[in-house]
């Protein structure tokens, strides 16, 4: 397929390389894999951490090379065509709005980036005196978006019936499923019920995985069935609580998109440096791609024209000069990553204080800790300084459920600052077109409780900090970018690029902070939970990497553990895995770490006593 290497490019990135590691990888989708660049995360320090997670966001906008042409990738004339397509329909929602609605959905991180945008496009739109058409869903619902609910994306009825209520009585609804690997049931319930009803709906997939790579919900599982299968015929079981697999939803709307009533976006961007971690690029991968063809859309309908792959690639180059700008911060990311580690060693807080829709990026890292490193809900917590009154579907979800919803201005005034102590860190996340004294007072009052507050503040060309506030902070991350458009809708990429700037900042400062506290092992996860489907096949896949074992003793293991001191039995081996999911939900000990142990202590650990996973059980 060709590329657009006639295009000049902003970031110079290596040319991609192989995405995988000999044997069991080779079947893992790409989102699964361990990228290569990462392989000896766990022995670097704070600058190398910052240079090597730098390095793994470039290769979101690697070009096709010889060496994987078989991958599209963002800037493959084959995305870019289908990218301009899906802005077409966008369009024609836009050019006659009455009955027509845009819903993003997804569940996880993906569903939380469904929440950022519809936020923001709402917002361009009410600017521009028109009535906003976006909507998301998220699975689990709002509480879902301040806090970590995994195990609901699961079901893909259950996102049938969110897309049922949020669409009723609309005569026209585009709906983007994201899910980062192609797994996510419930954007797949959708896709499949949008094609079913095409009068209607028009379905948009978006991930990170080629279709054949797509894989399952949650399915049955039987321990002598599994030994004789591979992970690719795994990847093509049936949902749970539906008929269909999601490889052949996904197939179908690649053979419908030939007519444009369905959409595949699926963009290879390359393995995670943190295995798995779907929260880092897969997140900011969507964030760049629907950005970028949503505001392509709102750009050209209002200039009367339909639009192209150079307005597409304008917008893109913008995310291209993020990349530099944010990492040209380096030596002061990797400051503020050790202070955040200090705290969390020490059985301190890190707090994410962001006003607008930064504090929703604060949250989303907070929030994204607890499952990817076993953290605390309070270990790294995110606030949203700001009016969120009309940015959530039901915000009565989040009133009185508990300290984990908590997440206004007020809740930290009133739950957060008076328990500061002096060896929590707090990092303030803003523009210098907030409220700089709304930022000064809250800076003065936290500077009574701790010396450890951080500033990361973006700014434009011609555009400083007042001097009181620039002598509170002992370091500051300053993000100066420069003037970009005149118009409304360039206002809005300027936003986008700050967002995009502050996400990588904070998922390479809290990433790193748990890499430094030895909370993974090479690139993988040591103390992720098993929460969904996604994550019971993410901990098989380790389990087999780590211990050299074969498929049917590593699951023998997997279910040992989550059923101990219950023996096993024929019964539990061919349950559904949302049995186990929900015996493991409730058992704080499974853990990857946990289970490698368990697959250690085999006859043959006396042979392995020089293994990577004895010296992390000595550490236990």
């Amino acid at each position: 397929m060709p590329s657009t290497k006639r295009f000049q490019h902003v970031i110079e990135t290596p040319e991609p390389g192989k995405w995988e590691l000999s044997g069991y990888e080779a079947a893992l989708p790409i989102t699964e894999k361990s990228n290569p660049l990462t392989q000896d995360l766990d022995k670097a320090d704070a600058e190398q951490i910052v240079r090597l997670l730098g390095q793994c966001d470039a290769e979101i906008f690697q070009e096709e090379g010889q060496i994987m042409p078989t991958y599209q990738r963002l800037y493959s004339e084959s995305v870019l065509t289908t990218m301009v397509q899906v802005a077409g329909k966008v369009q024609e929602v836009l050019k006659e709005p009455e009955g027509g609605l845009v819903v993003l959905s997804g569940g996880g991180t993906s569903g939380r980036m469904a929440f950022l945008m519809s936020v923001s496009f709402n917002q361009l739109m009410k600017g521009l005196g028109q009535k906003p058409l976006y909507t998301y869903l998220i699975a689990g619902g709002d509480r879902s978006v301040v806090a970590s609910r995994e195990g609901t994306e699961d079901s893909a009825l259950h996102g049938i019936e969110e897309l049922k209520k949020v669409a009723a009585g609309k005569k026209r609804v585009i709906v983007i499923g994201i899910s980062v690997g192609l797994s996510a049931p419930f954007v797949a319930g959708q896709m499949d019920y949008c094609m079913d009803n095409p009068a209607i709906f028009l379905p948009v997939l978006v991930g990170f995985n080629p279709v054949n790579m797509a894989r399952c919900g949650a399915s049955y599982l039987a321990v002598s069935s599994f030994s004789r299968s591979c992970c690719s015929s795994l990847r093509n079981d049936p949902i749970e609580d539906w008929s269909s697999t999601f490889r052949q939803i996904a197939e179908r709307m690649q053979k419908l998109q030939e007519k444009q009533e369905a959409f595949v976006l699926n963009p290879a961007i390359g393995p995670e440096g943190l295995s798995g971690s779907s929260r880092m690029k897969g997140g900011s991968a969507t964030k760049i791609l629907l950005e970028t063809l949503l505001l392509a859309a709102h750009k050209t309908v209002d200039r009367g024209i339909a639009a192209s792959q150079r307005c597409l690639l304008e917008i893109l180059r913008t995310f291209e000069r993020a990349h530099q700008v944010t990492y040209s911060q380096s030596p002061k990311i990797a400051a503020l990553m050790k202070q955040a580690s200090s705290s969390l060693e020490k059985k301190g807080r890190v707090y994410l204080v962001g006003w607008q829709t930064l504090g929703i990026i604060a949250i989303m890292d907070g929030v994204e800790c607890i499952h990817t490193f076993g953290a605390d809900f309070q270990d790294v917590r995110g606030f949203l300084i700001g009016d969120h009154s009309d940015m959530f579907n039901q915000k009565a979800e989040l009133i009185n459920q508990g300290p984990q919803f908590c997440f206004s201005q007020e809740d930290f005034l009133t739950s957060i600052l008076p328990s500061l102590t002096e060896i929590d860190t707090v990092v303030f996340v803003f523009t210098l077109d907030d409220n700089l004294i709304e930022v000064q007072t809250l800076v003065e009052q936290v500077k009574e409780k701790t010396a450890n507050i951080q500033a990361l503040a973006h700014s434009t060309v011609g555009q400083s900090l007042p001097t009181p506030l620039k002598k509170l902070f002992p370091s500051i991350i300053s993000i100066m970018w420069p003037l970009l458009f005149f118009e409304y809708e360039g206002n809005f990429i300027q936003k986008f690029q700050h967002e995009l700037s502050t996400k990588w900042i904070l998922n390479t400062v809290s990433t790193g902070a748990h890499v430094l506290l030895r909370k993974i092992l090479q690139n993988h996860m040591l103390d992720l939970r098993i929460r969904n489907s996604k994550l019971f096949w993410r901990a098989l896949t380790m389990l087999q990497r780590f211990s050299g074992q074969p498929k049917a003793r590593c699951i023998e293991t997997l279910l040992q553990v989550i059923h101990f001191p219950q023996p096993l039995s024929d019964d539990i081996r061919a349950s559904p895995i949302s049995v186990h999911i929900q015996t493991a939900h409730k058992k704080e000990q499974v853990s990857c770490r946990h289970l490698v142990i368990q697959q250690t202590f085999s006859e043959s650990f006396a042979c392995r006593r020089n293994s990577a996973w004895y010296w992390v059980y000595k550490a236990q």
